[in-house]
C-alpha cells in the first residue's frame, strides 16, 4: 500500500523555494506599520481589511493581482525596511523547514539619489544573514541533524516600466527620452545584470542569478538579450519569467536568446495551441520538442501552483494545471510560492496541494522536493553543492522512513 504523503512529513522534511518574491512576501502587519511611519496610504490597515481589498483569495486579472506591489514597494523604500522585511520573510521560510531559498527583487525599485543598487541589495543580504547566523548556530544544526539554512539573491530586471515606478526608472526615461521605449527597457536591464555581475564577483554579496519579470505579451525576452548575454558571459546563472501568460516560444525564447538555466513559471510549455509564429508549421510536434529539450538538459522548471490558479482563468483548479503532463515528462520541476503574502501560501501549503489533488508516488514526491536543491543556484563551490544536496538527502531518506513507513505500517494493519 502507498504512504499516504502527511502533513507533518510536509513540514518537517528540508525544504527550498527558488522563486520568491521579496516584495510580494511581506508579513501583513510589518506592511501596516512601515507604511503608518512612512505615511504610505493604505486601503485599509487591518489584516482583515487588506486581505478582503487587495490580498485576496482570488483575483479577476493579473492587474488586480499586481496592485498589491504598489503597497509593499512603497515602504520597501530605505535599507532599515529592506532588512526587516528580508529578515522575517527568512524567518517564516525556516519557522516552516524552508532550508534553501532565492529571493528575487528588482533593486532599481529600491534605489533613489543616495541608496544605490549595491546599498539595496546589500540591506536584504544583512536581513538574510541575521536569519541564516540564528538558525546555523541551533545545537540541532551544529550536531548534524538539522540542515543548515543558505540563500541567494536573484536580481530582476523588468520587461517594461513607467514613470511611476520608482525614482531610477523616472531618472532612466529623462535621460533616454530620445529612445524608444523598448531601448529604454534594454538599456535598464543591462545595467541591471552589469550591477548584478560587480556584487557577484567583486563585493562580496550572495548574488547567484539574474531574472527578467514583468508582463510577456508584448514585450519578448529577446528585447532584454543584451542583458542576458553579458550575465551569461560572466558565468552568473540565469532564469526568465516564461510560459506564464504566454505559450512555448516564449519558453523557447528564454532558453535560446536568454540561455536561461531554469524557467519561472512555464506554465504554457504543452500549449501548442498558443503557438502564433507562422513559420512553425506543427505546433504540436514543435512544443513536444520543446519539452523533451527542457527534460534533457534539466531546466528546472519553477512551479508556483496557487499563483497560476489565482492569474490563469484556464486553470481553475489543481488537476487542471500542467504540473502532472511535467511529471510524466520527467522534467526537473520545483514547487515555489511566488508570493507568500500576495498569494496567502507557504510552500508546505503548495507541497500539501501537489499531495492531495495530483496523486503523485512518493518518489514523485521526493523528485520534485529535492529538485529545488539540485536546480538550485547555490553560492557556493560544485563540490559545496554536492555535500549539501547529500546532507539533505540523507535528512529526507531518514524522515521518509520514520514518518512515511510508520503511517504506512499503520494503515496495513
Amino acid at each position: 500500500m502507498t504512504p499516504a504523503i502527511t502533513a507533518e512529513f510536509i513540514r518537517r522534511i528540508p525544504k527550498t523555494d527558488l522563486h520568491l518574491h521579496l516584495d510580494g512576501s511581506l508579513r501583513i502587519p510589518t506592511l501596516v506599520e512601515l507604511a503608518r511611519r512612512e505615511r504610505v496610504k493604505l486601503p485599509s490597515y487591518t489584516e482583515e481589511g487588506l486581505r478582503k481589498l487587495v490580498f485576496k483569495k482570488h483575483y479577476r486579472s493579473l492587474p488586480e493581482y499586481l496592485r498589491g506591489f504598489t503597497f509593499t514597494v512603497a515602504v520597501l523604500q530605505s535599507p532599515e525596511n529592506l532588512e526587516r522585511a528580508a529578515f522575517e520573510m527568512a524567518e517564516d521560510n525556516l519557522a516552516e523547514g524552508v532550508r534553501y531559498i532565492e529571493v528575487r527583487f528588482a533593486p532599481q525599485l529600491h534605489c533613489r539619489a543616495g541608496f544605490s543598487i549595491e546599498q539595496v541589495v546589500h540591506a536584504v543580504c544583512k536581513g538574510l544573514d541575521r536569519a541564516k547566523h540564528r538558525h546555523n548556530r541551533r545545537p540541532a544544526v551544529t550536531r548534524g541533524e538539522d540542515i543548515p539554512f543558505e540563500y541567494g539573491i536573484i536580481a530582476c530586471a523588468l520587461r517594461h516600466f513607467n514613470e511611476q515606478y520608482s525614482p531610477y526608472y523616472r531618472q532612466i526615461l529623462h535621460v533616454m527620452s530620445y529612445a524608444p521605449r523598448k531601448e529604454v527597457f534594454a538599456a535598464a536591464s543591462l545595467e541591471m545584470a552589469r550591477a548584478a555581475v560587480e556584487m557577484a564577483r567583486h563585493k562580496g554579496l550572495q548574488v547567484v542569478g539574474f531574472d527578467l519579470a514583468g508582463e510577456e505579451s508584448g514585450y519578448p525576452a529577446e528585447a532584454h538579450k543584451a542583458a542576458y548575454q553579458f550575465a551569461h558571459s560572466h558565468f552568473l546563472k540565469k532564469t526568465v519569467h516564461a510560459g506564464e501568460a504566454y505559450g512555448p516560444e516564449s519558453i523557447f525564447q528564454a532558453i535560446t536568446e536568454c540561455h536561461a538555466n531554469r524557467i519561472g513559471h512555464g506554465t504554457f510549455l504543452f500549449a501548442w495551441n498558443m503557438i502564433r509564429d507562422p513559420s512553425i508549421e506543427d505546433p504540436r510536434a514543435y512544443a513536444r520538442w520543446l519539452a523533451e529539450y527542457v527534460a534533457s538538459q534539466r531546466i528546472t522548471m519553477e512551479v508556483c501552483l496557487t499563483s497560476n490558479l489565482q492569474t490563469t482563468p484556464s486553470i481553475r483548479k489543481v488537476s487542471d494545471h500542467p504540473l502532472k503532463q511535467m511529471i510524466r515528462h520527467n522534467l526537473s520541476v520545483s514547487i515555489c510560492t511566488d508570493n507568500r503574502l500576495v498569494s496567502d501560501t507557504t510552500v508546505c501549503k503548495e507541497l500539501q496541494l501537489v499531495a492531495d489533488h495530483l496523486h503523485v508516488t512518493p518518489h514523485q514526491f521526493r523528485n520534485l522536493v529535492i529538485a529545488g536543491f539540485k536546480g538550485s543556484f547555490f553560492p557556493g563551490s560544485y563540490t559545496d553543492k554536492r555535500a549539501y544536496v547529500r546532507r539533505v538527502l540523507d535528512r529526507y531518506e531518514r524522515l521518509e522512513q520514520g514518518i512515511l513507513g510508520a503511517s504506512s505500517r499503520l494503515a496495513a494493519r
